[in-house]
């Protein structure tokens, strides 16, 4: 499967929900045993959750958020995984290779997604990158930015560009897909949705968390190319293949090697 553009969070302790997310448009469910479920209601999550992953036949489109590992919860999380199949686990307040190895030695070879919460996961970002069995990191922008105490009218923005810019490049030198955006907490603002995926990929970032499904299809849209973007690509690729290598002008602008390849990467991206 390709990198999913949307990751939908589903509460783990809500199964009544499971069936409408696994029936959106959503590229992964998230099933959630960490913030959005009390401590009370730990254990219902887990047994819900493994008797899906021993029943669906979605499990490429799975994933599921553990309880971190300073939490008394991790290592019955762990223990409940390790044999149902599942394929991706997302580790938050990831700050340690050594906690992607210790996931992965109770679940043998599942992807790891580590969820960045804290300065010191910003700070560990290459080696959690280079970490083995990391499929991509994720940005926690909220839990970031109440570990950096990050107040004002421009915390949500330019207060999160140098982390985000950290794990961008991190993904980047280490042959990772971009990085996964944080979560958009007003359900109905498209806006503010564009808003903050247009900043994302900016960053450099190519996919994002949603919290309700209707998040999901303007983020897809956000996304996709648009038809001038598109119709400029196939020129530059259909003028690059005509030329066989040669020098080549587009729209009066002259095509290069960089040029070609954003080409093929925004047709890759419509599809």
């Amino acid at each position: 499967m390709s990198a999913p553009r949307s990751y939908l969070f589903v509460p783990g302790d809500r199964p009544e929900r499971f069936a409408k997310a696994l029936a959106s448009v959503a590229d992964a469910v998230v099933l959630d045993l960490e913030d959005a479920v009390a401590p009370p209601a730990k254990a219902a999550a887990r047994a819900a959750v493994t008797a899906l992953l021993s029943s669906s036949a979605a499990a490429e489109r799975i994933v599921v958020r553990i309880n971190d590992e300073a939490t008394p919860w991790f290592d019955d999380d762990l223990a409940a995984l390790g044999g149902t199949g599942l394929r991706t686990v997302m580790l938050p307040k990831a700050e340690r290779p050594a906690t992607i190895a210790r996931l992965r030695a109770a679940c043998p070879g599942i992807a790891v997604l580590p969820l960045v919460e804290t300065a010191r996961g910003v700070l560990a970002a290459e080696a959690l990158a280079a970490a083995e069995g990391v499929q991509r990191l994720v940005f926690g922008t909220i839990d970031y930015a109440l570990d950096m105490d990050l107040q004002g009218p421009l915390a949500a923005t330019l207060g999160l560009d140098a982390a985000a810019a950290r794990l961008a490049l991190a993904s980047r030198a280490f042959g990772l897909p971009p990085p996964v955006g944080g979560v958009t907490v007003a359900i109905d603002d498209e806006a503010q949705l564009r808003a903050d995926m247009d900043r994302a990929r900016a960053q450099g970032f190519g996919a994002k968390l949603c919290i309700h499904p209707r998040q999901l299809a303007p983020l897809h849209a956000l996304l996709a190319p648009s038809a001038d973007e598109l119709a400029w690509a196939q020129r530059v690729l259909a003028a690059a293949e005509a030329a066989g290598g040669g020098a080549v002008q587009v729209d009066g602008r002259m095509v290069d090697r960089p040029v070609i390849e954003r080409a093929r990467r925004t047709v890759q991206r419509a599809r």
